[in-house]
């Protein structure tokens, strides 16, 4: 295994590289985060959490429908959020009603959004196109 002397040496700033590595996450937080990013990979995961970010709080039923997927598949994605705590839900008579699990997540599908619009907005300023 090489040293930290070894792996600095060939890199162009050592410092910043010794900051980097300074601020790495360690193996278990890490591992968390590349499990919610697995989660929000799935199309039919996203479609769920946006609906609810918009809507605040929302029945099985009614996010199957706002989704276009059937009741079994929502509450199988439901399960899997709710598992990472990503969502979070309440029973009501025989409804499962579901809601973003805390501001946390609301933040993260906001600066997505917001990170999509900017990069769509430089993609368009590079190439010349006009928005429309």
């Amino acid at each position: 295994m090489r040293s930290d002397e070894q792996m600095m040496g060939g890199w162009d700033d050592p410092a910043a590289a010794q900051r980097a590595r300074a601020a790495a996450l360690p193996e278990d937080e890490l591992e968390l985060a590349v499990t919610l990013f697995r989660l929000l990979g799935d199309p039919t995961r996203g479609r769920l959490l946006y609906a609810l970010h918009a809507a605040g709080e929302l029945c099985v039923g009614d996010l199957a429908g706002v989704v276009g997927a059937q009741e079994s598949a929502v509450s199988h994605a439901l399960r899997l959020l709710r598992t990472a705590g990503v969502v979070a839900a309440r029973r009501a008579g025989r409804s499962m009603y579901y809601r973003l699990a805390d501001e946390h997540v609301a933040d993260l599908l906001a600066l997505t959004h917001q990170h999509i619009d900017h990069a769509v907005a430089q993609d368009v300023r590079s190439s010349g196109r006009a928005a429309g």
